[in-house]
């Protein structure tokens, strides 16, 4: 793996001795995660996209949910104690975590947030995130991403 692929996700699971497989497909910019999948091969149940909210009480708050899925916000509310919680604006993606749209891992934002992991996630042994970097896809255990994040489950979709 060379030096362009380490990204601040990848640091933090060498860091920590996580297991995990690094997956790179060609990609230039933006595309969804259903896309994303379809790129690496993914098994779509198993893949996970990052979304970042803001709470009522302006704390942010990082959702880790099934790409085809969409999350439950009065859930996503509850499972972090607050009133309500709302998607950030894509343009404040960048300043908030220090990834970009397409490219934001649950690993190695700027500062570290709390974060839940929809509960399906536990049904797996591997799971697939964001590496950090568009074209980059990281898949690891969802109990081994939950420890590095400092994450918990919840039930956060929509139904």
């Amino acid at each position: 793996m060379g030096k362009e692929t380490k990204t601040n996700a990848v640091r933090i699971l060498d860091r920590n001795k996580i297991p995990y497989e690094l997956i790179t497909y060609e990609c230039d910019e933006f595309i969804d995660g259903v896309h994303t999948l379809e790129a690496t091969g993914a098994p779509a149940g198993q893949t996970y996209k990052t979304l970042v909210m803001i709470g009522k009480s302006k704390k942010y708050y990082v959702f880790v949910i099934p790409v085809a899925e969409e999350v439950d916000l009065k859930a996503a509310a509850r499972a972090v104690n607050e009133k309500s919680v709302e998607m950030i604006h894509v343009k404040d993606i960048q300043s908030v975590t220090g990834y970009i749209r397409g490219g934001c891992s649950p690993l190695g934002m700027k500062k570290a947030f709390p974060t839940v992991i929809d509960a399906t996630a536990e049904l797996y042994d591997k799971i697939y995130v964001s590496g950090g970097r568009i074209g980059t896809t990281i898949c690891l255990s969802p109990q081994d991403l939950a420890t590095v994040t400092n994450a918990s489950f919840a039930d956060i979709l929509a139904r």
